[in-house]
C-alpha cells in the first residue's frame, strides 16, 4: 500500500493515517505489552467517531481485516496486515451526578474517570490498575477492585455507540437493540468498534485498603492461610494475594529486595474499624515484612495493588478455579513457585459475592460462581515466551481438574487468544448465540484480530 492509495481516507480523517515506516507508526501500534505488537498495513489514529466510520468503510471496501486498540492492555491477537484503528485520542469524560452515570470516549482510562466521579462521591468499577482503558476492560467483563461488593463492570453498561462492519454508527441500548447489546457487552470488539460508552457509577467515596507483605520463605503456609481467611469474609471484603519474585534492585524497599514476597491486597467498603478487625487474623499468618493499611479516599485506591503504569514485555495465562484446597496450593507452588525454572508471579483473586448475580440487563459475560481467579505472569526480561511454555503447560494441565473456564480480560495473547481459549471464556450456549449474531452483524469476520468469534455460517478464521 502506498501513500497515494490512502489519500482519500486521509482526507476524511482528523487523526493520523500511517503506513509502515512513517514517523509515529511504531508508537501508534505499541501497547502495554512490549512482547507483542500489531503489524498492520495501515493505521488510523481516530480522533472522533467519523474517523472510525471512514476507516471501517475503507477496510470493508478492500477486504482488509480490522483491529482496534485503545490503551493496548486488552491485547489479544497481533494483527499481521490489515487496518488498525487506535482510539486513544477519543478522551471525553462526562459525569452525570443525578443519574449517577459517566459517559466516556473510546480512549479514556480509568485514571481520568476516578477523580471526575469522586467529586460527586461516586466511583467506577475499575480494575486494580487505574491506567487501564475503560472500554475494552468493561466489555470484557471487568473483574475489578470491588468485584465481590458490586460485581462485573460490564453489568453497569447503559448504552454505547458502535461502528459496525458496514461503517454505520449505531447507539445500542438494552431496550433498543437487546441482541446486539447482549453480544457486545461480553463480546468486545467482535461486533464493531465502540466510540462512546455510558455506564453506572457506584456510591463509593472511600475504602479501607492497602495490604500486607510477607517473606515467602518465612511464611511457607501463607497461601493456604489466605484462602481459608478469604473464604470466611463478607462481600464487602475484596482481596487478592500474589507471590512475587522481587528484583534485587535499590528501588525495591530493603526488607523485600531480592526475595519472593507474598502481597495480600485489601479493599474493604465497610466501616474501617470493622475492616481492621476482619484483617487481624492475617497478621498471624506469618512474619509481616511491611503493613500498609489505612482508610483512604477512593482516588488513592490504585495504591492498593500499585501496578506500574509503564509498558513491559510479559506472558500471562489465567483460569477460573472451582476450588482452592491444600492440593491446589501445593500444585501452584510446585510448578510456579520460587523453584520454578522461570520467575512467575502467581495471583489469586477472591471472587464470589455479587459476581454470581444476574445483571439487570442480560449480557454475554459468564456470571460465574467460581471462588477464585488465578493469573500467572512472567516478565520477559531475558526470557522468551518459549521458555515459559513448558512451565505454564505443566501447571495448567495439573490444575485442569479444578479449572472451570477463564476470564476474557485476563486471557493474554498469542496462543491464549486462540479458539480453544476463547471457548473457555464463554458458556457453550452463549458462544453459539454469539456466533449466530456475528453472522448477522459481521458475516465476513472483518473484526477478527481479537478474541475472535467466528460467524456461524463461515467466514475467515481468526487472525488471518
Amino acid at each position: 500500500m502506498k501513500h497515494a492509495d490512502i489519500q482519500p481516507l486521509a482526507s476524511l480523517v482528523e487523526g493520523p493515517v500511517l503506513l509502515p515506516g512513517d514517523d509515529g507508526y511504531d508508537d501508534e501500534r505499541s501497547g502495554a505489552n512490549l512482547a507483542v505488537r500489531h503489524e498492520p498495513d495501515l493505521i488510523v489514529g481516530a480522533a472522533r467517531a467519523e474517523d472510525v466510520q471512514a476507516a471501517v468503510r475503507f477496510a470493508a471496501e478492500r477486504g482488509l481485516p480490522v483491529a482496534v486498540q485503545g490503551t493496548g492492555h486488552g491485547f489479544a491477537a497481533a494483527a499481521r496486515g490489515g487496518l488498525l484503528v487506535t482510539t486513544r485520542r477519543m478522551t471525553g469524560v462526562e459525569v452525570d451526578p443525578e443519574r449517577r452515570t459517566v459517559t466516556v470516549g473510546a480512549g479514556v482510562r480509568f485514571e481520568q474517570v476516578i477523580p471526575a466521579a469522586a467529586a460527586h462521591g461516586l466511583a467506577p468499577l475499575n480494575g486494580s490498575a487505574p491506567h487501564v482503558g475503560v472500554v475494552s476492560y468493561v466489555l470484557g467483563g471487568g473483574v475489578g477492585l470491588l468485584v465481590r461488593t458490586h460485581g462485573y463492570a460490564a453489568d453497569r453498561v447503559r448504552s454505547l455507540d458502535l461502528v459496525t462492519a458496514d461503517g454505520e454508527l449505531r447507539t445500542v441500548t438494552p431496550a433498543g437493540d437487546p441482541d446486539l447489546y447482549w453480544a457486545v457487552v461480553g463480546g468486545r470488539d467482535n461486533f464493531g468498534i465502540v466510540t462512546r460508552l455510558e455506564m453506572d457509577l457506584v456510591e463509593v467515596a472511600r475504602v479501607y485498603g492497602g495490604g500486607f507483605f510477607y517473606d515467602a520463605e518465612a511464611a511457607p503456609g501463607l497461601l493456604g492461610a489466605y484462602v481459608r481467611w478469604a473464604d470466611s469474609t463478607p462481600r464487602e471484603m475484596n482481596s487478592s494475594v500474589a507471590l512475587i519474585p522481587m528484583p534485587d534492585d535499590p528501588e525495591v524497599p530493603e526488607p523485600m529486595r531480592g526475595r519472593h514476597v507474598y502481597h495480600v491486597r485489601i479493599a474493604y467498603t465497610g466501616d474501617p474499624e470493622e475492616g481492621a478487625r476482619l484483617v487481624a487474623p492475617l497478621r498471624e499468618a506469618g512474619p509481616v515484612l511491611m503493613e500498609m493499611l489505612r482508610d483512604m479516599p477512593y482516588t488513592e485506591s490504585g495504591s492498593i495493588h500499585d501496578e506500574p503504569p509503564v509498558p513491559v514485555p510479559f506472558q500471562r495465562e489465567t483460569a477460573l478455579l472451582r476450588e482452592v484446597g491444600d492440593d491446589v496450593v501445593s500444585t501452584l507452588l510446585e510448578h510456579a513457585g520460587p523453584q520454578a525454572p522461570v520467575p512467575c508471579v502467581i495471583e489469586l483473586r477472591h471472587l464470589g459475592g455479587a459476581l454470581a448475580e444476574a445483571p439487570r440487563h442480560p449480557n454475554s459475560v459468564v456470571h460465574t460462581d467460581a471462588p477464585y481467579l488465578l493469573s500467572v505472569v512472567t516478565l520477559l526480561f531475558g526470557i522468551s515466551a518459549d521458555d515459559t511454555r513448558p512451565v505454564y503447560d505443566k501447571l495448567f494441565e495439573a490444575l485442569a481438574p479444578v479449572t472451570t473456564g477463564a476470564s476474557l480480560n485476563f486471557l493474554g495473547h498469542g496462543a491464549n487468544a486462540g479458539a480453544e481459549r476463547v471457548r473457555a471464556a464463554y458458556d457453550p450456549a452463549d458462544l453459539r448465540r454469539l456466533s449466530e449474531l456475528k453472522a448477522v452483524h459481521d458475516p465476513r469476520n472483518l473484526f477478527r484480530h481479537n478474541y475472535n468469534i467466528v460467524p456461524a455460517d463461515g467466514g475467515p478464521a481468526a487472525a488471518k
